[in-house]
């Protein structure tokens, strides 16, 4: 592994690490759509600062991106607030048109400078280690690592120093108002932190991996845990992988490396929607499929507790007098039966004193609307699930 492979897996960590912490903030309220325009629409902001000093290395470029990364969701709130429409429609009005700016300024006036269309969606970050921060002579290393290395040491601080304020405020605005937090201070401290991100990130990565940082690894997470402390640590730890693991792969593809570390989230991401143990797609099939049997055995017992004709309750006719396929009867009679809920004699069912408790409780729950108890109940009667 040469010096330029090791520093470009270390900026796209530190930049996965950076955008992992207010990614984390804006899945959890629900504005994952106001990263992708904050990304898009800084880039004015970075045109006018070159305009402004002739020179891209300028801080004035992260001022003036910052400012235009708020302005966006200042210009988003305000045209939400109208109540004419929605916020994704307000983003999408927003951030399409700001870009379209900076887009225009670049074609018209920056033609013969390194700061093309191209780099800014996908960036480059191959080329980072050639851009060195050269300081009395001594070689101090890429700028981008520098750069981004300042806004994450800032972020945690800012993190550390407002954990609590930035928790309620997010949970629940109502209460950090009563406690004296300002909730609209510190959405538009959020807002500041992540366009400051976006813009450390924007030249080394581009705009989609920026996104892609912010909002997959968050989304993965939170599939996985309602811890928001958790929630932090594991984004930026799934974010690091996946800058290794996909650098490695592009490098042996000979692929872009920006495009493949969002393949490589995309995939993560797939991979937990699919099989996260709670919240995910098998398991909530699986949750669905199990309650739709608990609900067929309940309905069973019931039909069993009102009638006491025998051949009501006989094995061989239960699917006909309750409309059911042999294999729903045979699955629900061996549910009942695993549970202690019913006993089978000469082929007649039969309520056991367990299965007439269960099956009263339950009726007083679903008559008072209270599915939170039926689901207690469950976990108190059943030995076995559906």
């Amino acid at each position: 592994m040469t010096n330029a492979q090791l520093e470009i897996q270390i900026i796209l960590s530190l930049v996965a690490v950076a955008c992992a912490l207010p990614g984390v903030f804006l899945v959890l309220r629900k504005m994952a759509l106001i990263s992708d325009a904050i990304s898009h629409s800084i880039l004015p902001g970075i045109v006018l600062g070159f305009f402004i000093t002739q020179d891209l290395a300028s801080p004035l470029l992260i001022v003036m991106a910052t400012l235009t990364g708020v302005l966006t969701v200042v210009l988003v709130e305000y045209i939400q607030k109208t109540g004419l429409v929605k916020e994704d429609t307000a983003i999408g009005l927003v951030f399409p048109s700001m870009f379209s700016i900076g887009v225009i300024l670049i074609a018209r006036n920056a033609g013969d400078v390194h700061l093309d269309v191209d780099a800014v969606l996908l960036g480059e970050v191959a080329f980072a280690p050639f851009d060195r921060w050269m300081y009395n002579g001594i070689d101090m290393g890429p700028k981008s690592l520098w750069m981004i290395g300042t806004i994450l040491t800032v972020s945690i601080s800012l993190l550390i120093l407002f954990f609590k304020e930035l928790k309620v405020a997010t949970f629940d605005a109502g209460l950090a108002a009563s406690l004296g937090f300002t909730p609209i201070g510190i959405h538009y401290g959020l807002m500041t932190v992540s366009s400051v991100t976006t813009v450390g990130a924007f030249d080394a990565i581009g705009a989609i991996l920026v996104v892609a940082f912010m909002i997959v690894p968050a989304a993965s997470i939170y599939l996985l845990t309602n811890n928001l402390k958790k929630m932090l640590v594991y984004s930026a730890l799934l974010g690091v992988f996946a800058s290794i693991v996909g650098y490695w792969i592009a490098h042996f593809l000979d692929a872009s490396i920006a495009g493949t570390i969002a393949t490589v989230l995309g995939l993560l991401f797939f991979m937990v929607y699919l099989f996260a143990p709670d919240k995910g797609y098998i398991s909530q099939w699986y949750k669905i499929k199990q309650q739709k049997t608990e609900v067929a055995m309940l309905v069973f017992m019931l039909h069993i507790a009102n009638h006491e004709e025998e051949q009501e309750r006989n094995v061989n006719h239960l699917q006909e007098h309750i409309n059911w396929t042999s294999q729903l009867a045979r699955k629900v009679l061996r549910l009942a039966n695993q549970n202690n809920m019913i006993v089978i004699k000469n082929d007649v069912v039969s309520l056991t004193p367990k299965g007439a408790e269960f099956t009263n409780k339950a009726v007083s729950y679903i008559s008072d609307n209270k599915n939170a108890e039926l689901e207690g109940i469950k976990q108190n009667f059943f030995l076995f699930r559906g």
